[in-house]
């Protein structure tokens, strides 16, 4: 499609030491955004000033209880009142930098029918080991949106491009109780308001797409506590999204993706128990035809994780590393389950 305005918004909280970076990569862009708008969101550090001398407008919060997706709904107010429905808005991480073709390929992917276009993202690098196993996650499910015809199944918060009128069509459908979360633009009412977004642009019948050039650099958590709090926010999230939404056309493949993984657990799980028990039992033996089942998973872990570097297929090719991150992630899943069931409310943690 033919570009409109572009206008960047860049909601940070305490993102002094990251904002700069991530005007810089939109000042880079090969098709440069008409105007960069920082949110600043209740924040303590020099946020607002670092991007005033960058050259952006600053927009800050007022009254914001309810994080990132509050913030945006306060800007997007301001922002959307002088902007026609074929405008564009690009909504990304302070602490993510956005590749040169970025801008470009959204607009070019901004077909009729595509209501938002998504980032695929890849981690940034530094955070030893923890940091190493989830740039490989990264380039795995890169090339699983590769191999789905690189449909988004998220909006990334990373990076996200939405069409003026999509957001406001949105914004009326929630004030029509079709869907929930509120009555503005973003949800209040989830902990991941990437993944709702995503949910109630295809809701209202438009596509999500996420194009090879729209790669984007993002930050990697470099402990396991705050690992631990960013996934069981997006597990967490994705599951109560799926309850208020219910069974629909457009949630069904995400139910079905929530069970396949229950499935891992359990496998995962059995395998675990029957491996100690052979070993209980004394030796086992290794039948050429196991190990050869065993080459070939170990081929797969190694190829898949191609793209992240030498040293990351080495680390894939150990297999019992990953197995540990695996088990790390499944309990993420078990104990998101088990407080959904208790219905306890989870703690949102910065990270």
């Amino acid at each position: 499609m033919a570009a409109g305005r572009i206008v960047a918004l860049i909601p940070a909280h305490n993102e002094a030491d990251r904002i700069g970076a991530a005007i810089a990569a939109l000042r880079a862009q090969s098709q440069k955004p008409d105007r960069i708008v920082v949110v600043a969101d209740n924040c303590a550090d020099a946020t607002a000033d670092i991007a005033r001398r960058a050259g952006a407008t600053v927009v800050e919060s007022s009254g914001n209880r309810h994080k990132k997706a509050g913030a945006l709904n306060q800007a997007l107010d301001q922002v959307l009142h002088g902007l026609a429905g074929d405008d564009l808005v690009l909504v990304q991480d302070a602490d993510t930098t956005l590749v040169p073709p970025f801008v470009a390929s959204a607009v070019a992917a901004m077909g009729s029918d595509v209501g938002a276009v998504g980032g695929i993202f890849y981690g940034e690098a530094g955070g030893g080991l923890l940091g190493a196993l989830q740039r490989i996650e990264f380039q795995r499910y890169a090339r699983e949106i590769a191999r789905r015809g690189y449909r988004a199944d998220v909006l990334t918060g990373t990076a996200t491009v939405f069409r003026v009128s999509v957001l406001r069509q949105v914004r009326q459908a929630r004030l029509d109780g079709l869907i929930g979360g509120g009555t503005s633009y973003y949800s209040l009412a989830s902990l991941t308001e990437d993944d709702e977004i995503t949910k109630a642009v295809r809701t209202i019948g438009y596509r999500t797409v996420s194009p090879a050039g729209c790669r984007v650099v993002t930050e990697v958590m470099t402990t396991v506590p705050k690992l631990w709090h960013q996934r069981m926010r997006w597990q967490r999230g994705a599951l109560e999204n799926l309850r208020d939404y219910g069974w629909t056309r457009v949630t069904a493949p995400y139910f079905v993706r929530q069970a396949l993984m229950g499935l891992s657990v359990l496998a995962l799980a059995l395998y675990l128990v029957f491996t100690a028990w052979m070993l209980a039992r004394g030796r086992p033996d290794f039948s050429p035809f196991w190990i050869a089942v065993g080459l070939v998973f170990v081929a797969e872990k190694v190829v898949t994780a191609r793209g992240a570097g030498l040293k990351s297929q080495l680390l894939a090719g150990t297999l019992a590393v990953e197995l540990v991150y695996d088990l790390f992630q499944h309990a993420v899943y078990v104990r998101s389950l088990w407080d959904m069931a208790r219905r306890r409310e989870e703690r949102w943690c910065a990270t």
